[in-house]
């Protein structure tokens, strides 16, 4: 059995999900907050043979959660997560988690995200402002004050460092694990004003992309080696005599 070509197959496989992963990232460089997307690569071991032969999965996508720069806006609105909370808003089916903290009023006054999802408490609870109503200042703690009342707080959460993410949009998640709400501001909040970039570094991105080309460009070559010294082979046993 050429073990090589499958071996190879497997790692064009494999390599193909990663330029397919590197693509989406470069495609969102400038997408607020937007998570990255890795691919953890695992090896199945086959032991048809006398020897193991390692072949390379797909691999599973998973979201990263390296942070963007942050940088300031000047719109009130706008608030940045310091720190590793999360945002929740009241999705389709349940609730979504962003750190792109773009907001709006609606026009009844609901706070909303820049997609029009509600933006939640720390209860799970809508929040209310007045369209019509005087500037709004948002404190590190997430309470929000407009005409020197406070109106309501936004929450924020923490995702358990284990929990598995599902990509909601462009900068939304769905854990597997419960978040909590964040209590305790003195290392994470909010800064109004400033919103959080893309997590994608476009230079490292280019620099996977090339290595990946590369790595798919040399195994092509090794699976294209192979075919010819089995097709040579078969020749060979073909000719009379042999």
């Amino acid at each position: 059995m050429q073990s090589a070509l499958y071996v190879g197959l497997s790692a064009q496989v494999a390599l193909e999900k990663r330029l397919q992963t590197i693509a989406n990232n470069v495609a969102n460089v400038n997408t607020a907050a937007f998570r990255t997307d890795v691919v953890k690569f695992e090896t199945v071991l086959s032991k048809a043979g006398p020897n193991p032969v390692a072949f390379s999965s797909p691999g599973d996508n998973i979201i990263s959660r390296e942070q963007g720069n942050i940088t300031e806006s000047g719109n009130p609105l706008d608030v940045a997560v310091v720190g590793q909370g999360w945002i929740a808003f009241a999705g389709p089916n349940g609730t979504v988690y962003t750190r792109d903290g773009r907001l709006q009023i609606a026009p009844n006054g609901d706070l909303q995200t820049v997609s029009g999802f509600p933006v939640v408490d720390s209860g799970g609870a809508q929040i209310t402002l007045d369209p019509n109503g005087g500037p709004i200042s948002i404190a590190r703690n997430g309470a929000i004050t407009q005409d020197n009342n406070e109106i309501g707080t936004i929450g924020l959460f923490n995702i358990p460092a284990d929990a598995n993410l599902e990509r909601y949009g462009n900068s939304g998640v769905t854990p597997d694990r419960p978040a909590t709400a964040i209590a305790d501001f003195s290392r994470d909040g909010f800064k109004q004003g400033y919103v959080e970039g893309s997590g994608a570094n476009p230079m490292m991105e280019l620099t996977k992309l090339i290595a990946a080309s590369r790595a798919f460009d040399g195994t092509n070559s090794m699976i294209e080696g192979t075919e010819g010294s089995l097709q040579n082979a078969i020749r060979t046993l073909g000719e009379p005599g042999k």
